[in-house]
């Protein structure tokens, strides 16, 4: 999908997207602690979905395009990627939650992982690990898309996915990815100023 025909995609967001108030802080980023001033944005209560964009009925998340492809989407949402920092403060909070839900183990009931279905499934599908913000599916299902970006033209991913050990779903872990990578696995979130 070409950055023009992602835009032009987004003409017909649904009403069914849900928009999360989330407070801003100082977060104690990575796993060094670094306090960094982040702050209050709306977010998408989950991952973007097929059937959001009105393409269909599919609740799976939207995946398969490129970071430029999904920060033009964002765009056309009047809003953009999460920065990998806003994206883990969103996860941990003030109380630095180990997991999106608090400091418990990743149970089959909280996150799509590895030992999960072995596909995407529908966005919403794991409620047990929800932020207590509301946040849904913020560890698991597919990696997410952020706008950092790292050396050698990719950008952080935030997450964890289907085919993740538990380790992934930790708060602070990242990933990278090249920029052009189109993959099945990586999906995104939008967040905008309230």
């Amino acid at each position: 999908m070409t950055t023009s025909s992602a835009t032009a995609v987004t003409a017909t967001v649904s009403t069914t997207v849900h928009w999360v108030r989330i407070t801003g802080g100082v977060c104690r980023f990575g796993d060094q602690q670094r306090r960094i001033k982040v702050r209050t944005l709306e977010w998408t209560q989950t991952l973007l979905t097929w059937a959001q964009l009105d393409c269909g009925t599919d609740q799976r998340p939207v995946t398969g395009l490129a970071q430029p492809d999904a920060a033009a989407l964002a765009r056309a949402m009047g809003g953009r990627l999460p920065r990998s920092v806003e994206w883990e403060w969103a996860a941990s909070g003030p109380a630095c939650r180990t997991y999106p839900w608090g400091n418990e183990e990743p149970t089959p009931d909280r996150a799509n992982l590895r030992s999960g279905p072995g596909r995407p499934t529908p966005v919403g599908a794991y409620p047990d690990g929800a932020t207590p913000d509301g946040l849904l599916d913020m560890a698991g299902n597919v990696w997410e898309w952020t706008s950092s970006a790292t050396l050698g033209n990719g950008f952080i991913l935030r997450g964890a996915s289907h085919d993740s050990p538990v380790l992934y779903a930790k708060s602070t872990f990242l990933n990278a990815a090249p920029a052009e990578l189109e993959s099945d696995g990586i999906g995104f979130r939008v967040v905008r100023e309230p």
